[in-house]
């Protein structure tokens, strides 16, 4: 790649700022970025809706004149190797780049949208982007009641953010336990154990129908006056009806590829658990002398699958999110679930490449932070000539929730795949007096997947052995693993 060749990257995220950075000042770099914000890390959203760090705490570093904000891509020609911008004005590029990153997925509730219209209620929130954020952090006040639709990672995330602003907070999650795909059963009822001290209400193993809004005509109602009671025991002052011994899965329509972030479409159930009277679970029924179109569209619950509902004033869909993939199918390139994209990270036109939340490597899209940057670094050595390609990323999941009057933050960490395998050894230990968990899974002489909960001292050099497919360096001996020098 030489000065003059002409680099546009569609996208001012995190992978395209680093691919721009990566290829130096030097380089005839156009980045186009269509949020007007300045470029923010968006790892650390959670902690600006905690209000644990200003807005300004994210920025990226300062891309220079090589970033255009708040301008969208509306077209690739890839015969006269443009792009096509909403302002008017075209860019055109010898390497094209797609940074697109992904859209968070709407689930298909009843309600959601008007008949007529593709706005969501006053009171529903997506969590995605720093507009997003700033608008959740401005409605939410200590005492509110919010419901959380998934429990994957970004729906924990969200849900932990909230409770440290006060609000009364449901998690509601369609599959059976919390961030599924990072953690095993006994780790995720201690997330569970370790959110409900928070103040958090969880419901797992049952669908969300609906939204139940003012000013439209509610969904599912029912007929029944009062409460079933529920011999389990109170949910928030109000009894549940009974739980069904058995849940449809798969019932629910697929939202599509999703990333590990919190992959969850419709998702609550009941779960009771003793706390202060704020969330009334009832049979959802027509709000007195309501009318279809009266009025704005507010939220004010959300309907269950087995018909009752849970009062909100404010919604969050944490359901995922799905690449972003509208510009590449128009340019007839290959996608599938991501932008396909071979080890050098070009798709099928050998001057278009994708990296990011958008790309699919070996039939795999990723959705994290470590793997946007290793593309991007991987690219940048491509275009500088050099004889590099990527090959996957070995993706480490961490999150720190705060504690409720505890000594310290609550920790987590999550890799490779911690359900083992026929023949795999699996090594566990456990400390309820210091709240800590750790488990990791053997496959021969490799480390294969692992989880940690509580305090991490070992994590560093665990991680490092996964990420690195290192041979164990004492297999005999395996427990020096979970000590706190993770065997090193």
């Amino acid at each position: 790649m030489t000065s003059e060749q002409r680099v546009v990257v569609i996208g001012g995220g995190l992978a395209g700022l680093r691919l721009a950075a990566r290829l130096g000042p030097g380089a005839a770099v156009t980045v186009l970025g269509e949020e007007t914000h300045a470029p923010y890390n968006r790892v650390l959203l959670a902690e600006v809706l905690a209000g644990r760090y200003a807005p300004e705490v994210t920025a990226l570093p300062a891309p220079g004149p090589a970033l255009r904000r708040g301008v969208r891509a509306v077209r690739i020609d890839r015969a006269d190797r443009a792009v096509h911008c909403d302002d008017g004005s075209v860019e055109r590029y010898d390497t094209l780049v797609l940074a697109t990153g992904s859209n968070p997925v709407l689930p298909p509730l009843r309600g959601l949208f008007a008949p007529d219209g593709r706005e969501l209620p006053e009171g529903v929130h997506a969590f995605r982007t720093m507009d997003d954020c700033l608008a959740l952090a401005a409605a939410v006040r200590p005492g509110l009641r919010v419901a959380v639709i998934g429990g994957g990672l970004l729906g924990v995330s969200a849900t932990r953010a909230l409770a440290a602003r006060g609000a009364q907070v449901v998690l509601a999650q369609q599959a059976e336990r919390l961030m599924e795909r990072q953690l095993d059963a006994d780790a995720s009822s201690l997330l569970r154990d370790h959110l409900t001290a928070l103040g958090v209400e969880i419901h797992t193993e049952c669908r969300v129908r609906g939204l139940t809004t003012t000013g439209a005509p509610p969904h599912g109602a029912s007929s029944p006056a009062r409460v079933p009671t529920d011999p389990a025991g109170p949910l928030r002052g109000a009894s549940s009806p009974p739980r069904p011994s058995s849940v449809p899965r798969g019932s629910a329509p697929d939202p599509g590829p999703q990333t590990p972030d919190g992959l969850i479409d419709p998702a609550p159930a009941p779960d009771p658990a003793p706390q202060t009277p704020a969330r009334l679970k009832k049979p959802a029924r027509r709000r007195p002398g309501a009318r279809p179109g009266q009025g704005t569209r507010r939220v004010t619950g959300v309907e269950l699958a087995d018909g009752y509902r849970l009062d909100a004033d404010v919604v969050v869909l944490a359901c995922g999110v799905r690449p972003r993939v509208g510009l590449a199918q128009a340019a007839g390139l290959e996608v599938r679930k991501g932008v396909v994209v071979d080890g050098r990270l070009r798709t099928g036109d050998p001057r278009v490449h994708a990296i990011g939340d958008c790309a699919e490597h070996d039939g795999r899209v990723y959705g994290l932070a470590g793997p946007a940057l290793e593309q991007a670094d991987a690219l940048a050595a491509v275009l500088r000539g050099h004889d590099a390609e990527y090959t996957g990323t070995r993706a480490l999941t961490r999150l720190t929730l705060p504690t409720a009057g505890g000594p310290g933050p609550f920790d987590l960490a999550a890799f490779g795949d911690p359900t083992p395998l026929p023949g795999d050894d699996v090594l566990r230990l456990a400390d309820a007096t210091r709240r800590t968990y750790r488990k990791v899974v053997l496959r021969g002489d490799r480390l294969v997947g692992g989880v940690l909960l509580g305090e991490l001292s070992t994590v560093g050099a665990l991680a490092r052995t996964w990420e690195g497919d290192e041979f164990l360096t004492a297999p005999h001996d395996p427990f020096h693993l979970l000590t706190d020098d993770g065997g090193h």
